[in-house]
Protein backbone atom coordinates (compact mmCIF):
# COMPACT_ATOMS: atom_id res chain seq x y z
CA UNK A 1 0.00 0.00 0.00
CA UNK A 2 2.60 2.27 1.06
CA UNK A 3 4.41 1.80 -2.81
CA UNK A 4 1.36 2.70 -4.47
CA UNK A 5 1.00 5.76 -2.29
CA UNK A 6 4.16 6.87 -3.13
CA UNK A 7 3.67 6.27 -6.64
CA UNK A 8 0.59 8.34 -6.64
CA UNK A 9 2.48 11.24 -5.09
CA UNK A 10 5.38 10.63 -7.64
CA UNK A 11 2.78 10.61 -10.66
CA UNK A 12 1.26 13.93 -9.41
CA UNK A 13 4.23 15.75 -8.66
CA UNK A 14 5.47 14.65 -12.33
CA UNK A 15 2.55 15.85 -13.80
CA UNK A 16 2.17 18.97 -11.76
CA UNK A 17 5.87 20.12 -12.59
CA UNK A 18 5.06 19.64 -16.22
CA UNK A 19 2.03 22.06 -15.39
CA UNK A 20 3.94 25.02 -13.87
CA UNK A 21 7.09 24.50 -17.00
CA UNK A 22 3.51 24.75 -19.81
CA UNK A 23 2.14 27.55 -18.18
CA UNK A 24 5.29 29.66 -17.61
CA UNK A 25 7.30 28.59 -21.08
CA UNK A 26 7.64 31.59 -23.01
CA UNK A 27 6.36 31.53 -26.87
CA UNK A 28 8.32 33.28 -29.00
CA UNK A 29 7.29 37.22 -29.71
CA UNK A 30 6.36 38.68 -33.02
CA UNK A 31 8.81 41.09 -33.96
CA UNK A 32 8.26 44.99 -33.10
CA UNK A 33 8.07 46.23 -36.53
CA UNK A 34 6.01 43.55 -37.74
CA UNK A 35 2.18 44.12 -39.43
CA UNK A 36 0.10 41.49 -39.87
CA UNK A 37 -1.47 41.62 -43.31
CA UNK A 38 -3.82 38.74 -43.23
CA UNK A 39 -4.83 35.97 -40.55
CA UNK A 40 -5.72 31.88 -40.81
CA UNK A 41 -7.40 29.74 -38.54
CA UNK A 42 -7.74 26.28 -39.11
CA UNK A 43 -10.50 25.50 -36.49
CA UNK A 44 -9.69 21.34 -37.02
CA UNK A 45 -6.14 22.28 -35.56
CA UNK A 46 -6.74 24.77 -33.35
CA UNK A 47 -4.32 26.78 -35.00
CA UNK A 48 -4.50 31.13 -36.01
CA UNK A 49 -1.36 31.81 -38.48
CA UNK A 50 -0.70 35.74 -38.72
CA UNK A 51 1.07 36.38 -41.73
CA UNK A 52 3.27 39.60 -43.26
CA UNK A 53 2.64 39.24 -46.84
CA UNK A 54 3.79 35.68 -47.61
CA UNK A 55 6.04 35.59 -44.65
CA UNK A 56 4.17 33.46 -41.62
CA UNK A 57 4.78 35.39 -39.03
CA UNK A 58 3.79 33.35 -35.98
CA UNK A 59 0.78 30.41 -34.79
CA UNK A 60 -0.94 30.67 -32.03
CA UNK A 61 -2.68 27.71 -30.61
CA UNK A 62 -6.67 28.77 -30.07
CA UNK A 63 -9.93 27.88 -28.47
CA UNK A 64 -13.56 27.72 -30.31
CA UNK A 65 -16.64 27.66 -30.13
CA UNK A 66 -17.86 25.50 -27.91
CA UNK A 67 -19.82 23.24 -30.22
CA UNK A 68 -17.03 24.06 -33.27
CA UNK A 69 -17.54 21.31 -35.81
CA UNK A 70 -19.08 22.78 -38.81
CA UNK A 71 -20.27 26.22 -40.47
CA UNK A 72 -21.75 28.58 -37.65
CA UNK A 73 -25.58 28.85 -39.08
CA UNK A 74 -27.63 31.22 -35.99
CA UNK A 75 -27.26 32.70 -33.05
CA UNK A 76 -26.44 30.45 -30.12
CA UNK A 77 -25.23 27.54 -32.20
CA UNK A 78 -21.35 27.92 -30.79
CA UNK A 79 -20.24 27.40 -33.39
CA UNK A 80 -16.88 29.41 -35.06
CA UNK A 81 -18.03 30.88 -38.55
CA UNK A 82 -15.81 29.70 -41.39
CA UNK A 83 -15.38 31.72 -44.51
CA UNK A 84 -13.73 34.38 -45.70
CA UNK A 85 -14.14 38.00 -43.61
CA UNK A 86 -11.86 40.85 -42.32
CA UNK A 87 -11.20 42.67 -39.48
CA UNK A 88 -13.85 45.46 -38.67
CA UNK A 89 -13.09 46.80 -35.53
CA UNK A 90 -10.72 46.56 -32.42
CA UNK A 91 -11.76 46.90 -28.49
CA UNK A 92 -9.59 48.14 -26.15
CA UNK A 93 -11.98 48.06 -23.60
CA UNK A 94 -14.07 45.03 -24.00
CA UNK A 95 -15.12 42.32 -21.81
CA UNK A 96 -12.62 39.46 -22.58
CA UNK A 97 -9.09 41.81 -22.17
CA UNK A 98 -8.84 43.41 -25.67
CA UNK A 99 -10.65 42.03 -29.09
CA UNK A 100 -10.39 42.05 -32.78
CA UNK A 101 -14.14 42.27 -33.91
CA UNK A 102 -14.70 40.00 -37.20
CA UNK A 103 -17.11 40.66 -40.37
CA UNK A 104 -19.53 37.60 -39.58
CA UNK A 105 -22.25 37.42 -40.79
CA UNK A 106 -21.73 38.46 -44.75
CA UNK A 107 -25.05 38.78 -46.79
CA UNK A 108 -25.64 34.79 -47.63
CA UNK A 109 -24.85 33.91 -43.82
CA UNK A 110 -27.86 36.15 -42.77
CA UNK A 111 -30.09 35.02 -45.67
CA UNK A 112 -29.63 31.31 -44.43
CA UNK A 113 -30.42 32.21 -40.77
CA UNK A 114 -33.32 34.12 -41.98
CA UNK A 115 -34.27 31.12 -44.24
CA UNK A 116 -34.24 28.84 -41.15
CA UNK A 117 -36.53 31.84 -39.14
CA UNK A 118 -33.05 32.63 -36.88
CA UNK A 119 -30.80 35.05 -36.38
CA UNK A 120 -27.28 34.70 -37.56
CA UNK A 121 -25.60 36.46 -34.75
CA UNK A 122 -22.47 38.56 -34.79
CA UNK A 123 -20.16 39.75 -32.25
CA UNK A 124 -17.55 37.37 -33.29
CA UNK A 125 -14.11 37.96 -32.45
CA UNK A 126 -10.56 37.30 -31.65
CA UNK A 127 -9.68 37.54 -27.94
CA UNK A 128 -8.50 37.24 -24.95
CA UNK A 129 -9.54 35.85 -21.14
CA UNK A 130 -12.77 37.35 -19.44
CA UNK A 131 -11.42 40.10 -17.51
CA UNK A 132 -10.44 38.76 -14.37
CA UNK A 133 -9.57 35.46 -15.51
CA UNK A 134 -6.60 36.15 -17.66
CA UNK A 135 -4.52 33.83 -14.74
CA UNK A 136 -5.78 31.23 -16.42
CA UNK A 137 -3.59 31.82 -19.54
CA UNK A 138 -2.40 29.03 -22.23
CA UNK A 139 -4.90 26.64 -20.28
CA UNK A 140 -7.75 28.03 -21.71
CA UNK A 141 -6.60 26.14 -24.48
CA UNK A 142 -7.44 22.35 -23.15
CA UNK A 143 -11.35 22.97 -24.08
CA UNK A 144 -13.53 24.94 -26.31
CA UNK A 145 -15.30 27.10 -25.02
CA UNK A 146 -16.77 30.39 -26.50
CA UNK A 147 -20.01 31.00 -27.80
CA UNK A 148 -18.27 30.85 -31.20
CA UNK A 149 -15.18 33.47 -30.97
CA UNK A 150 -11.24 32.56 -31.35
CA UNK A 151 -9.67 32.86 -28.21
CA UNK A 152 -6.02 33.13 -27.40
CA UNK A 153 -4.47 34.16 -24.44
CA UNK A 154 -4.01 37.48 -22.75
CA UNK A 155 -0.55 38.26 -23.83
CA UNK A 156 -1.22 37.23 -27.75
CA UNK A 157 -4.37 39.49 -27.88
CA UNK A 158 -2.25 42.23 -26.82
CA UNK A 159 0.43 41.23 -29.48
CA UNK A 160 -2.58 40.66 -32.02
CA UNK A 161 -4.19 43.70 -31.34
CA UNK A 162 -0.76 45.92 -31.77
CA UNK A 163 -0.08 43.95 -35.01
CA UNK A 164 -3.32 44.21 -36.85
CA UNK A 165 -5.01 47.19 -38.68
CA UNK A 166 -8.41 47.16 -39.40
CA UNK A 167 -9.36 45.80 -42.78
CA UNK A 168 -7.13 43.01 -42.31
CA UNK A 169 -8.49 39.71 -44.01
CA UNK A 170 -9.17 36.62 -42.41
CA UNK A 171 -9.96 33.28 -44.07
CA UNK A 172 -11.73 30.63 -40.87
CA UNK A 173 -11.40 27.16 -42.41
CA UNK A 174 -12.72 23.81 -41.12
Amino acid sequence: MKFLYRLFIIVVSVLLGMGVVFYFYPDPKLPGDSVITHIMVYKNSRQMLVFQHQKLLKTYTVSLGGNPIGKKEFEGDKKTPEGQYFIEDKNPKSDYYLNLGISYPNEDEKLQAKAKGKSPGGDIKIHGMKNGWGVIGKFHRLFDWTEGCIAVTNTEIEEIFNHTEIRTPIQILP
